[in-house]
Parts: C-alpha cells; sequence; structure tokens
C-alpha cells in the first residue's frame, strides 16, 4: 500500500485527498473533529520549517549576488511587488463597488442576532513598521517574527556578499556561505519529507472544514466568495498575463509550468510552505538562475500579497456596506493604502490574512469591538478557508511572475525553455 502510495505523482496525490476529504466532511459532520489532528499535524510542520526557508534561503540568495547588482535586483523586486500590490487593492476595490457587496441587510443573517465577541490585539502601521527593526533576533525567531527576521537575513546577506569580494575575508566568508547553502539543502530534503505528508494533512483538514461548517456559510457568503475569485481572476488576466507577454514570456506556458506550486498553494493555504515547490519551477520550468530566485521568492512569500491585498479590500468594503456606511473616495484611498502596507506585513502562513483585516477595518472607523462588525467579522471567518485558499494560489503565482519578470529584465532567463 505504502509502496502504490508513494508511486503517485504527488499532484495527484494531492488532488484525490482534496476530493476524499470533501466526502468524508459530508457524510460525518462534525464527527470529523476526530481526524483534525492530523491536519494540525501538517500545518505545524509548515509551520515550524518556514522560517529556516525564509530566513537561510535569503542569506543564500543576497549573499549570491554581488554587491554591484545586488541593488539593481533588489529594488528591481520590491518596485515590481509593491505596483502590483496597489494593482491589486484597487481591482478589489473596483469589482466590490461593481457588484455592490453588503448592499442587503447582511446583519439579518447572523442566527438569531447571536454575535460571536472576543478580543483581538489592535494593529498599528507604525508597530508593522517598528517590528521590522528587531531588538532581539533570537526572541524574534522564537516568537516567528517574519518581517524582522527577513531584516536580518538581507542584512547577513549583503554583508557576506560584501566579505565574498574583499581578497583577505574571501576564504572565511566563501566556507561560511558554503555550510550555509549545504544547510539551505538539508532544509529543502525536509521540506520534500513534509511534503509527502501533505496528502493525509489536507484531507484531514478539508474533512473538518466541510464537517463543520457545511453549506451554510457559502450561501450566506456566496456574493463575496464569487467577488473575491472574480478579482482574483481578472487581475491574473488584465494583470499577470499582459506582465508575461511584455517580457515573451507566455501566459499559457507560465502557466502550464507553475500549476504544480499554484495547486499546492490552494490546498496548502500557505505561500511560505509552497517556497521549495516554487523554486523548483524557477529554476528548472523557468530557467531563472539561483542568484534570483532565492531573493526574489522567499521576499515575495512575505511581502508581495496580491490575492490578501484584495480579500481585505473585498471583506472591508462588504462589511462598511453591509452596515451602510458612505464609502467616500478619501476612506477607499485609505482602504487601498492601509490594504497595501498590511499585506506588506503578513505571514505567508494559513489565515493570516485575517488578523491584518482588523487593522484595515481599524483604518476606516469600524472597530471589531462593535458587535456588528463582531458579527460580519465571524461570518468572513467562518468561510475564511476557502477564501484562503484562493488569494494564497494568487499570491504565489504573483512571486513566480516577479521572479521571471526580475531575470528577464537582467537577461538571465533561459529563452530555450520557453519557445
Amino acid at each position: 500500500m505504502f509502496r502504490f502510495y508513494f508511486r503517485l505523482n504527488l499532484l495527484t496525490r494531492i488532488l484525490c485527498a482534496l476530493v476524499i476529504g470533501v466526502i468524508i466532511g459530508l457524510i460525518f459532520g462534525e464527527s470529523t473533529i476526530h481526524i483534525k489532528i492530523f491536519g494540525d499535524i501538517f500545518l505545524r510542520l509548515l509551520n515550524m520549517i518556514v522560517l529556516p526557508i525564509i530566513m537561510f534561503s535569503l542569506i543564500v540568495g543576497t549573499a549570491s549576488i554581488s554587491p554591484k547588482r545586488l541593488g539593481a535586483i533588489g529594488s528591481k523586486v520590491f518596485i515590481f511587488y509593491i505596483i502590483v500590490t496597489v494593482l491589486s487593492a484597487i481591482v478589489g476595490v473596483v469589482i466590490s463597488l461593481v457588484f455592490h457587496i453588503g448592499g442587503t441587510n447582511i446583519i439579518n443573517l447572523v442566527p438569531g442576532g447571536e454575535v460571536t465577541t472576543f478580543e483581538v490585539k489592535k494593529i498599528s502601521f507604525l508597530d508593522t513598521l517598528l517590528q521590522i527593526f528587531p531588538t532581539n533576533i533570537f526572541k524574534a525567531m522564537a516568537e516567528g517574527q517574519v518581517l524582522p527576521v527577513i531584516f536580518f537575513a538581507i542584512l547577513v546577506g549583503v554583508a557576506l556578499s560584501v566579505l565574498k569580494e574583499q581578497d583577505e575575508k574571501k576564504a572565511g566568508a566563501e566556507m561560511f556561505f558554503n555550510l550555509l547553502d549545504a544547510f539551505v539543502e538539508i532544509i529543502y530534503k525536509i521540506v520534500r519529507w513534509i511534503m509527502e505528508y501533505a496528502p493525509i494533512g489536507v484531507l484531514a483538514l478539508m474533512a473538518y472544514t466541510v464537517g463543520n461548517q457545511g453549506f451554510e456559510v457559502l450561501k450566506n457568503l456566496f456574493l463575496i466568495i464569487f467577488v473575491i475569485y472574480l478579482s482574483l481572476f481578472i487581475l491574473l488576466i488584465v494583470g499577470y498575463f499582459p506582465i508575461l507577454h511584455y517580457f515573451k514570456c507566455s501566459p499559457l506556458k507560465f502557466l502550464s509550468k507553475a500549476k504544480d506550486a499554484m495547486i499546492t498553494a490552494f490546498v496548502t493555504r500557505s505561500s511560505s510552505g509552497t517556497l521549495p515547490v516554487s523554486m523548483g519551477i524557477a529554476d528548472k520550468s523557468f530557467g531563472v538562475p539561483k542568484s534570483i530566485y532565492s531573493f526574489s521568492l522567499p521576499i515575495g512569500a512575505t511581502m508581495n500579497m496580491n490575492g490578501t491585498v484584495i480579500y481585505l479590500v473585498v471583506c472591508t468594503v462588504f462589511i462598511a456596506t453591509a452596515l451602510q456606511i458612505d464609502l467616500l473616495n478619501s476612506k477607499l484611498l485609505v482602504i487601498i493604502i492601509v490594504s497595501t502596507l498590511a499585506a506588506v506585513g503578513t505571514a505567508g502562513i494559513p489565515s493570516a490574512g485575517l488578523i491584518m483585516l482588523v487593522m484595515v477595518l481599524n483604518s476606516v472607523g469600524l472597530s471589531i469591538n462593535d458587535p456588528k462588525v463582531a458579527a460580519l467579522y465571524t461570518m468572513i471567518l467562518g468561510a475564511d478557508a476557502l477564501m484562503d485558499m484562493g488569494r494564497t494560489c494568487l499570491n504565489v503565482t504573483g512571486d513566480l511572475v516577479g521572479t521571471v519578470v526580475v531575470a528577464s529584465t537582467e537577461n538571465e532567463i533561459d529563452r530555450s525553455l520557453w519557445e
């Protein structure tokens, strides 16, 4: 049985697990809580490996680029990610207004008018900005703070890149670089082992989600889910495709090559957990050198959250409209700006966008402590897993598009793979 399991393609196993999980959830309902532990183990394994992947991949990726080229590649990566993130927010706002989501009295859909109350820590942009600069990097790592780890890793990578160019320090720097590079390969091997367990984790998570939520939540939130997925699709078609075409990379070939990463992101709901798959595609299928993708992809897994921005914008407009709050142009601009900044600080792990949604709501005067806001927030929370799948898929797709674009501008992409 185990031989048959491992002979099957990983993608096939994950898709089969997804379907079987839905069937089990529909049949056994809330009893699926007994197998949820297998899904929790999978998510814990992903979270365990997130910081090591990001930290050491960034150090090696940054150090692989010569100091002269580091500024050019780094600036291109950041500029591309910021532009596409802002474009994502605009698409989300426009589609939300076109469909007038929340136009009906959605608050009446809360059963019996009951409201789930809970405390959520208030998040400010200044706090997010300060968190980038750690006072204790080991404490930041222990607490799973991604932004300070990224900042520290880039600093170490830049310093190592400079030392490799200095004759008197070159030997030691090269030895340390090779050690880190070997450690990265060890981490990737562990990730491959974790991904072998992925189908079991996916089956358990899907069974539990469907078994406990059923289709009632889908009925109440069908429009918001539809608008989010439509916005994701529109960004792919009118945003990513023209960019790829401009840089002479076939959009259809891109989708064919990137499908494994996109589906992995969809079912795992983790941009960081999908990193090894994305890196393998960038290397083998896209023909992008390691010096570029080992820098752009870890950065993108945390900072390039196009799908998350759409989710934040659509959900904020949904709640505001449902509460009959007039969204003036100034407030829409605030939503776009804050959603962009919030997405930059969103970790590449499942459902991280839920926390950032609180920050965006606060920016337009919608406190989560208000019972009506809390009720609508709870409704979104109930269907978040379904929305998280789509937005994570687009997040990872955007990371790969950015990597291809940067490699094309540097003339370091194997064009033979795109013919």
